[in-house]
């Protein structure tokens, strides 16, 4: 999805696009875990599967080198969903290791995870994520 700079960011923080997320985006690394999960849903919502596949951790099931077909499932994903809201449950920050939970509508289910993060060499990955959905769940 097209997002203009001037719409209201889709991680629910209140401010225009160009002055959140996509900073991050366009190459700003995000300074902590719960920064690098909010700009990863804005990703998701914008279909930036660059931004995701760049932030993933390689120990993460969904990683590799197949780039083509990773990006293309992305893409696919974010073009058949719509990112209807967010909201952070818990954000258990550490040094290296860092824990966010948080709900996600979406069009087709209600998405609930907790989100496992590290970092390598002073950058933020996305690791995995223990994941329930509450399909069919009506959104309105």
């Amino acid at each position: 999805m097209k997002l203009s700079v001037n719409s209201p960011c889709p991680c629910g923080s209140g401010t225009k696009y160009k002055k959140c997320c996509q900073r991050y985006h366009k190459g700003a690394l995000a300074l902590d875990a719960l920064t690098l999960m909010k700009s990863r849903y804005s990703a998701y919502a914008t279909g930036n599967a660059d931004y995701i596949i760049k932030t993933t951790h390689p120990d993460n099931s969904d990683y590799t080198e197949d780039i083509r077909s990773w990006k293309a499932s992305i893409v696919e994903f974010s073009s058949h969903t719509a990112f209807e809201g967010l909201r952070i449950l818990s954000y258990d920050r550490g040094e290296e290791e860092a824990f966010v939970t948080f709900e996600a509508r979406l069009s087709s289910a209600l998405l609930k995870e907790k989100s496992r993060f590290l970092k390598v060499s002073g950058r933020w990955f996305y690791v995995d994520g223990e994941v329930t959905f509450d399909e069919g769940t009506q959104h309105t």
